[in-house]
């Protein structure tokens, strides 16, 4: 039971009783706006069998003291597909950039209104659907912000540890999760560290 507690899949609500569930903490559910809906049925449509996920980096305003002016849509595909999916949109107009160097991320993506940033997907990622769009689950995006700076840089330093203390004040999140994540991403060691400062109170 103890290895269960610490690794977070079990919680301690009372002596002797224990939840899959932590007390008194919500799911993370985040809002799919129109437009992501739109562009998650373009993808679909022109692309049926690929893995994919889309979101926004708006959702970590609710984490953050210090608002960003600027978000990313970032869409990530299975790694052989990621010219295909930019190229096709592309040709609809989109504003798009597939790996964006830190170079690129400077002169160009953030001077962007509404950049899509291509990304490969990592194979076993935890992602699932909300209103039929296959998104990130929250422990997906906390894992993501730290292990590509250069891309989220907005959320690093101070900003990155209170995204993640408050993502564990207000949420149920599954640090086994997180951490299987992480190994696959070769940062379970930090982003256990990471972890376990903000469950600590640091």
């Amino acid at each position: 039971m103890y290895k269960l507690t610490q690794e977070g899949i079990l919680y301690r609500q009372s002596r002797g009783i224990y939840s899959l569930t932590e007390k008194k903490k919500k799911t993370y559910t985040p809002e799919i706006t129109r437009s992501l809906k739109i562009l998650a049925g373009k993808i679909h449509n022109q692309f049926p069998y690929i893995d994919t996920c889309l979101w926004t980096t708006k959702w970590l305003n609710e984490f953050m003291l210090h608002q960003p002016g600027r978000f990313y849509t970032i869409l990530e595909v299975e790694r052989d597909a990621t010219e295909s999916v930019f190229y096709a949109l592309n040709d609809l107009g989109k504003e798009v950039f597939l790996n964006p160097s830190r170079d690129i991320l400077n002169k160009y993506v953030s001077h962007s209104k509404s950049p899509i940033i291509i990304i490969p997907l990592i194979t076993e990622a935890p992602i699932h659907k909300v209103d039929k769009v296959a998104t990130c689950s929250l422990e997906k995006m906390l894992v993501d912000i730290y292990c590509d700076p250069e891309l989220f840089s907005t959320f690093q330093g101070a900003e990155l540890k209170r995204i993640y203390q408050t993502a564990f004040s207000r949420y149920n999140i599954n640090k086994a999760k997180m951490l299987r994540y992480a190994d696959r991403r070769t940062k379970k060691a930090e982003v256990e560290l990471l972890i376990n400062l903000q469950r600590n109170g640091s």
